[in-house]
């Protein structure tokens, strides 16, 4: 073989060396691809803090709002004769009775305001929270108008706070509940029975009530009878200078728990009180729990029942499966 040749294949031998030692070095291509189903790529764990479950609706300042009184108890209601009041009331006017186990519990409108009307009939058997009594506000109150959702999760705002803030104007400031939360006609009693024949009519007296006198005929206090919808009503503190219909915000502080275990929203399926966890082993596995759920901001959530607060738990929590849809399939999982 001559030298020519001999040196051509070194040199490509060589050639070929130095390329694979630099191939060798490079990391390998990329091949990006889904984690396995069930595969936990986020933990966190149960941390304690104050909370807070607020709402936040929409308002304006209103003159002369109505608003609802509720039974305190369940039981039969009665209501007593009210009197027209000539000038505002300066303390509570009873207006009904809630009878319940043989005991009065009373009902009454709060001082400042009137009575307005009665909204069921009298010895009408009642729920506790059930709209009894409509009255009216004598001034300036804050009416904010609710839909169902916003009703359920308030439905306890009496036992809260609410911080009122005037658009362009003074605020933020307490502002104190009136009432309750009611669907209402607006200062209306019940209708009267169907018209019958009067005695009069024929020349005849009137028939006289036990306490001997005609009994007066059914008046609508206030000439209305369209439907509030749901409300909230609220009044300012008297150095707050409010103007007829100007806009309001109001933060409804429902209820509050100190020092709760709370966990993220993201890693519990359910709601509504009840809920479930993924709690990750320290191989990696899942176990799936129940807890029994409490207040939420929205970004964290009580956590009553279920965990003493050492677990690991999986983010995004665990998938509940759908109910089988008409055709008897059942769904994928949700969340």
């Amino acid at each position: 073989m001559s030298k020519q040749v001999l040196s051509r294949g070194l040199g490509l031998v060589l050639v070929l060396t130095v390329a694979q030692a630099c191939t060798s070095g490079a990391q390998p291509a990329a091949n990006p691809e889904l984690a396995p189903r069930g595969t936990t790529l986020t933990t966190a764990k149960p941390t304690r803090q104050d909370l807070a479950n607020k709402v936040s609706l929409t308002g304006k300042v209103t003159m002369n709002p109505y608003f609802g009184i509720t039974a305190p108890v369940a039981g039969q209601v009665r209501y007593l004769d009210v009197p027209e009041a000539k000038s505002t009331p300066t303390k509570p006017t009873r207006v009904a009775t809630v009878w319940a186990d043989g005991l009065p519990n009373h009902v009454e409108v709060p001082a400042g305001a009137t009575f307005g009307g009665r909204l069921v009939d009298d010895r009408s058997t009642v729920t506790a929270g059930m709209p009894v009594v409509s009255a009216k506000y004598a001034g300036y109150g804050i009416v904010a108008e609710i839909n169902g959702e916003q009703a359920y999760q308030i439905s306890d705002a009496a036992q809260g706070t609410i911080q009122a803030q005037i658009k362009n104007g003074p605020g933020p400031f307490a502002c104190a509940l009136l009432g309750t939360i009611a669907a209402l006609p607006a200062g209306t009693v019940p209708a009267p029975p169907p018209a019958q024949e009067q005695p009069q009519d024929r020349g005849e007296d009137k028939p006289a009530t036990p306490t001997g006198r005609p009994e007066p005929p059914v008046e609508r206090p206030g000439g209305s009878s369209e439907p509030t919808g749901l409300r909230l009503v609220c009044t300012a503190p008297d150095e707050v200078k409010l103007i007829n219909g100007a806009g309001a915000t109001l933060e409804v502080v429902t209820a509050n728990a100190r020092d709760a275990l709370v966990v993220p929203v993201e890693a519990v399926a359910g709601g509504h009180g009840k809920g479930k966890v993924d709690v990750v082993g320290a191989d990696g596995s899942r176990r799936t729990t129940d807890v029994v759920l409490g207040l939420t901001d929205g970004k964290v959530v009580e956590v009553k029942e279920g965990l003493t607060g050492e677990e690991t738990l999986a983010v995004p929590g665990p998938d509940l499966p759908r109910a089988p849809d008409a055709q008897g399939t059942p769904g994928t999982g949700t969340r």
